[in-house]
């Protein structure tokens, strides 16, 4: 239920970051450009969006620090694997495991970096430029994050050893195609085209 849970969160995270993200930036554009139109400029002139370019670069890095964990648990992280595919059966096995304790022990290392810089920030006035919000919660996403993502590490090391099987994602799989094959099949089968030569 946990699991579920959190892996849902982090998806949400992750899509509303996006989406919030793309949404500021059209904004954004549209009123830098909208000085040429003048019946577009008379709607949006008044909204001052200075800081939209800060906000979509904190926006971009926390979406990338949980966007690294969910590639952790779907498979699809980028890693160089060249060494650990190339071992015999035998070593297979205790090669992915030692490639994932590395991940995992990395990712600990870089949050508890992450939180002690979190922790020192936040005793300091510093804020961010346009936003003027306290940095440390912009730097909040390195210790949110590499944890996640290291617990995203052991999580994938835990089913791997009971089971044998890693998260695996297919690059030529799109979300949602299998369901349109599916229906073409299903209609072809109850309207099949003529054959050639046959009268309609």
């Amino acid at each position: 239920m946990f699991l579920k849970i959190l892996d849902r969160l982090e998806e949400i995270i992750i899509a509303t970051l996006m989406a919030l993200a793309t949404a500021l930036i059209f904004v954004a554009v549209v009123q830098r450009y909208a000085a040429a139109t003048p019946a577009l400029y008379a709607y949006v002139h008044w909204i001052d969006l200075s800081w939209a370019q800060e906000l979509c670069i904190y926006m971009f890095v926390w979406m990338a620090k949980f966007g690294a964990a969910y590639g952790v648990r779907t498979g699809i992280h980028v890693g160089v694997d060249v060494l650990v595919n190339k071992l015999p059966e035998r070593m297979f096995r205790k090669g992915v495991l030692v490639s994932l304790a590395a991940g995992a022990i990395f990712t600990g290392i870089i949050g508890t970096l992450g939180a002690s810089l979190v922790w020192e920030l936040s005793h300091t006035s510093q804020s961010t430029p346009d936003l003027e919000l306290p940095v440390w919660i912009v730097y909040l996403a390195i210790p949110c994050g590499s944890y996640l993502m290291c617990f995203r590490f052991l999580q994938v090391a835990w089913v791997f050893a009971r089971t044998g099987e890693l998260p695996h994602h297919d690059v030529a799989h799109v979300e949602g195609i299998e369901q349109v094959e599916e229906a073409d099949a299903a209609g072809a089968m109850l309207n099949p085209k003529p054959v050639s030569g046959e009268r309609g």
